[in-house]
């Protein structure tokens, strides 16, 4: 331990004379302690639910999604998911159908979108397909025109896993009755949930082939699923598929689609931090504070000091390694804090929201690394700033004034 840092120590252990100083320093702990512990809360909150969001979005979703700018379904669509699929970027391509249908049950008739996908190729990166909350894939046990509802869906019509719905969709066909809606039954085959409440109270899957046939378009499909290995690089991945294919396709990646929620979430986990940050700084003002009182108490000290040999050096430095250490004792305690309750939150699951409202269940708190070390090091870097005022007035003490009616 050095000499500077030593003294430091000292002047921070409490006297009956300096009682006062003690509490004001007990204080700039705890402020820096608090909000130390309410960033790595409210970061942690944040980022947690972005995740979760983004990957309950992501795992219903496509990371890029291609389709014909006629809007009248994409022709060819297997020529054209083999040049996608050959980019080393490129996990999968699925070919998808959907159109708004009208799904009648034995409770109730509801609104919802039909979806037709090639379970073969999505199954392998859909971890939700491959967990069904009941039953299984549609041609899996046999069944001829089977569907997969949504939990939500499933609950809304009365449907279980065996029963009957009746599909009526838009197109129509000719009748003697003249044109009317194509109407088809379907069996429940099974009920999935992506935990994704939007996606699972409105959506319903069928196979590929029966949807083209369904809604009659057997060689076009609405658009091309394209999952990717980094979820980050979908732009340029999404600017390698518009230059190889021509220029009637357009081409959307996950960010495009959801860039009001994600922007949004950022914007606010800025301003959080920013707002949260005056904590400290008011805490760091604490630590100005004490460390003035603490130069006018321990004036004579210092004179002393400087008349056995300590250099002014020597004594901005007994005063910086004050206010660090409060700085420094502040942050860990409130990191701990902080990191303690978001442990305690995950694993009991403390704070329950409306899933119906927000798409998760309840609040998961999450913190990167980088966050972590961003919160620890702003912290620091402003307890550091507050002590260099007090310790450059400390260094200025004329010990001659200092001692002179000593």
């Amino acid at each position: 331990m050095t000499f500077e840092l030593f003294v430091a120590r000292r002047y921070l252990t409490a006297r009956r004379k300096q009682a006062f100083i003690s509490l004001i320093t007990l204080i700039s702990v705890l402020g820096i302690m608090i909000g130390v512990a309410a960033l790595v809360i409210a970061i942690a909150l944040i980022t947690g639910f972005q995740e979760d969001v983004q990957a309950k979005i992501l795992g219903a979703t496509s990371h890029i999604m291609v389709q014909d700018l006629s809007n009248e379904g994409l022709a060819g669509y297997r020529a054209v998911g083999d040049k996608i699929q050959a980019d080393k970027g490129v996990l999968s391509v699925t070919p998808v159908v959907y159109s708004e249908v009208l799904i009648s049950g034995l409770a109730k008739s509801k609104g919802a979108l039909l979806k037709g996908i090639d379970f073969n190729r999505e199954l392998p990166g859909a971890a939700w397909l491959q967990r069904l909350e009941a039953g299984t894939i549609p041609g899996q046990s046999g069944q001829r025109d089977g569907i997969l509802l949504g939990r939500e869906l499933a609950f809304t019509l009365g449907a279980q896993v065996g029963d009957l719905v009746d599909i009526v969709t838009p197109s129509a066909s000719l009748s003697p009755m003249g044109l009317m809606p194509k109407r088809r039954r379907f069996q429940v085959t099974g009920i999935f949930n992506t935990g994704l409440y939007e996606f699972d109270a409105n959506t319903a899957l069928v196979s590929l082939a029966t949807a083209q046939k369904l809604l009659g378009i057997e060689d076009k499909v609405s658009f091309l699923q394209v999952k990717i290995r980094n979820i980050f690089e979908a732009p340029a991945i999404a600017d390698r598929i518009k230059k190889g294919l021509n220029h009637t396709v357009y081409v959307t990646t996950w960010m495009e689609l959801n860039k009001n929620l994600f922007s949004a979430l950022k914007l606010e986990k800025n301003i959080m931090f920013l707002t949260i940050t005056l904590i400290v700084i008011v805490a760091a003002l604490n630590i100005i504070a004490t460390l003035i009182l603490m130069v006018m108490e321990k004036t004579r000290d210092i004179g002393i000091l400087m008349a056995m040999g300590a250099t002014p050096l020597n004594v901005r430095r007994i005063f910086f390694y004050q206010g660090a250490l409060i700085g420094v004792l502040g942050t860990g305690l409130g990191a701990v804090l902080g990191l303690a309750w978001c442990w305690l939150a995950n694993t009991f699951q403390l704070i329950r929201i409306p899933v119906d409202i927000y798409q998760i269940s309840f609040v998961p708190f999450r913190l990167r690394p980088l966050d972590f070390l961003a919160i620890v090091g702003v912290t620091l870097a402003i307890s550091f700033v507050s002590t260099l005022f007090p310790a450059r007035r400390a260094s200025k003490v004329d010990p001659v004034v200092a001692l002179k009616y000593e």
